[in-house]
């Protein structure tokens, strides 16, 4: 599973690591090129609802703002998916047709992992069978802590069997794997085992997505690419509500990965309320001015 064993033993400069975030974040992004991180922020957003109390109501709510997110500007882009619960996926997926959003789907006991292999692949087959275009599932943190890095592997690699063409995201939940050096073994490992995309959390832990994190995931898929010339994606997840983070994270993604990456196929935002600021940002350099909040939806 663990193919090359080079990268995976690497071990992290973190006071490098703090002077690059320092760096990148620094920079300032103006005008026309503004505008244009802007857009691409809000078509790689999924916007996201998992709560308990979630209900078929408040998920076809969701999913008729991410059809009608900017009705007053057609030309924006539309957002990239919508991620619920799994018996949630049938709803979703009839109030999202013909929008062109996709359907995505956590699975495999989220947000804890607490449960065995087998339940966990039936969580994904149904997912899949009601028509989720992505699965998010989270990894076995308590046995990757253990150093049971093949069987954290051999889970993925499993899941990643049962998804078949659909596409998969390795949460590594990384507020809970305590030092850098374990978020770019988790990365590699979870890459090598058959994911589409690594994501940083499950934004029920904190810290969730910070930059050092961010920056060391990307860094992995640099490394996994020129080893193998596979483009891995990459979801930063939680506590990104802000359009000038957001920003910033992409300035870190061209910076580490190239142009190639600036697209939804390989890099995302899990948010709920990120959009309105977008929306808020893109509105003000049209007009010269913020709208107010009351005239973006809280939900």
């Amino acid at each position: 599973m663990l193919a090359n064993k080079s990268m995976f033993s690497q071990t992290v400069d973190q006071v490098n690591v703090q002077e690059r975030v320092a760096r990148l974040f620094s920079r300032s992004i103006k005008k026309e090129s503004k505008v244009a991180a802007l857009n691409n922020i809000l078509s790689m957003i999924d916007l996201t609802t998992l709560e308990g109390k979630d209900s078929p109501g408040k998920v076809r709510q969701l999913c008729y703002k991410a059809a009608h997110l900017h009705n007053q500007f057609p030309d924006l882009p539309k957002v990239a998916a919508v991620c619920v619960f799994p018996p949630m996926v049938p709803v979703a997926k009839k109030a999202l047709r013909r929008t062109g959003i996709k359907v995505a789907s956590v699975a495999t006991a989220f947000p804890s992992g607490m449960s065995t292999l087998a339940a966990k692949l039936e969580e994904v087959k149904a997912v899949v069978g009601a028509g989720a275009d992505e699965v998010d599932m989270v990894i076995s943190r308590g046995a990757f802590l253990r150093g049971e890095y093949d069987r954290v592997g051999e889970e993925i690699a499993k899941v990643k069997e049962t998804c078949c063409e659909v596409h998969l995201k390795v949460i590594l939940e990384t507020g809970e794997l305590v030092t850098l050096d374990n978020v770019r073994i988790a990365s590699i490992l979870a890459m090598n085992s058959g994911a589409d995309f690594i994501k940083t959390s499950t934004g029920k832990v904190f810290p969730a997505a910070t930059p050092p994190v961010v920056l060391i995931m990307l860094e992995a898929i640099r490394d996994f690419y020129l080893q193998t010339g596979k483009k891995i994606g990459m979801k930063p997840a939680g506590g990104i509500s802000k359009a000038k983070l957001a920003v910033q994270y992409l300035v870190m993604v061209r910076e580490t990965l190239g142009q190639d990456w600036l697209c939804s196929e390989l890099f995302r935002f899990g948010a709920s309320s990120l959009a309105n600021d977008v929306l808020m940002q893109i509105t003000k350099q049209f007009t010269g001015v913020y709208q107010s909040t009351n005239y973006f939806s809280l939900d």
